[in-house]
């Protein structure tokens, strides 16, 4: 027993931190560091040590081996780092165990650790790339699948549904967005009034406003200015709300009482922006009609009055159903996107701001593209060439 704690007590012998120079195998110039270079060890010695290592470190061409070092904390690489001037020497040899040390100052330098070339990292990326894309599609179609269910619940027991939340739901995303989108639509409606009478007033077409800024307000900008402004206000407020219920942990209290989230928290946000958005579509519609009207009073002299009195002529009624069918959609489809990236937040605040941002300009992205799918489908359908 005593042979063997003797040389238990051997191996645990640990050397005060030692600083040697030498010669590499080349012949260059060369720095050894053994011992413990940890906070203990270096209490007494740091700024003798600071001084020896600043000296040696003057020469860039210098090899520094540090893989004798017995043990080493952040205090001790910190010392060598800054001993350095803050980056790593051109040769340096390390332990694997203390790796972890020197990239955490790298990060925390902005300087990324030398990673291996990758000549497939674009393959790597695509494939990555597609595999999320997949994992939110599916996710998605789950969580669809669960409002259509809940939904069909609904119906057989209308007593049991979230009113009170849809009616508060309505009032925030429809009513709270009234003045933001009138002031943008006007504006908008003055601007392309403003563009449009100078191309019309060279040919002498001036009556063609009406037709042109009708067309183009009702049946598109109208919808997609208001579409674009809610996926930005209320959409993202949608997704910042699951968010923080899911990083104090709310939604995880409604599953542990048997309160299905789906039907107290998404179900009243979609129903409530598939009836705003129609009746915010056409309030910023007839707001923007309103600003072009009087651009094109003070530009070509057209009455308010005439300009309105045109509007039935130049653009048909189904144009407008067709607005507020692309509103009902375009709500559904924004109160959709924002909840499923609600859900998907992760219990830190990193999470929640990357997660509001993906909400957002996937809302938008996807207005974008069903708007350019509602005019393919029905490129025929509200178009009068006379």
């Amino acid at each position: 027993m005593t042979i063997n704690s003797m040389q238990s007590t051997a191996v645990q012998v640990i050397f005060d931190p030692e600083v040697s120079e030498n010669r590499s195998g080349e012949g260059a110039p060369a720095v050894t560091l053994s011992g413990a270079w940890d906070i203990r060890s270096l209490e007494a010695r740091a700024k003798l040590l600071q001084t020896r290592l600043q000296q040696l470190s003057a020469d860039s061409g210098r090899r520094w081996d540090l893989s004798p070092i017995q043990r080493l904390d952040h205090i001790g690489a910190l010392l060598l780092w800054q001993a350095w001037g803050k980056r790593r020497p051109a040769q340096l040899v390390l332990a694997p165990r203390h790796e972890a040390f020197f990239s955490s100052l790298d990060s925390a330098a902005g300087v990324a650790p030398k990673s291996p070339f990758d000549a497939l990292r674009l393959v790597h990326a695509l494939g990555s790339g597609l595999l999320l894309a997949h994992e939110h599609l599916l996710a998605m179609v789950q969580l669809i699948g669960q409002i259509l269910l809940d939904s069909f619940g609904l119906i057989r027991h209308p007593l049991r549904g979230p009113w009170r939340e849809i009616s508060a739901s309505v009032f925030r995303v429809g009513t709270q967005a009234l003045g933001i989108t009138a002031l943008v639509g006007f504006l908008i409606g003055v601007v392309l009034s403003y563009l449009s009478a100078q191309q019309l007033k060279s040919f002498g077409a001036n009556i063609f406003i009406i037709n042109l800024l009708g067309m183009g307000i009702i049946r598109e900008l109208g919808p997609v200015i208001a579409a674009v402004l809610v996926a930005g206000r209320s959409g993202s407020a949608i997704t910042a709300q699951l968010g923080v219920m899911r990083v104090t942990e709310e939604l995880d209290a409604l599953s542990v009482m048997g309160i299905p989230h789906t039907v107290r928290l998404i179900l009243p946000k979609i129903v409530a922006l598939a009836i705003a958005m129609p009746l915010l579509i056409l309030w910023t519609s007839g707001i923007a009609l309103v600003g072009g009207a009087i651009a094109a009073n003070a530009q070509l002299g057209i009455s308010i009055n005439s300009f309105m009195s045109g509007l039935p002529g130049a653009v048909p009624t189904v144009n407008i159903w067709l607005a507020m069918g692309k509103g009902m959609m375009f709500g559904a489809l924004i109160a959709l996107v924002a909840c499923h990236f609600g859900l998907r937040v992760l219990p830190n605040t990193e999470s929640l701001g990357i997660g509001t941002t993906n909400s957002v300009v996937t809302s938008i992205t996807a207005v974008i593209i069903a708007d350019a799918i509602f005019a393919i489908i029905f490129s025929d359908v509200g178009i009068s060439l006379l």
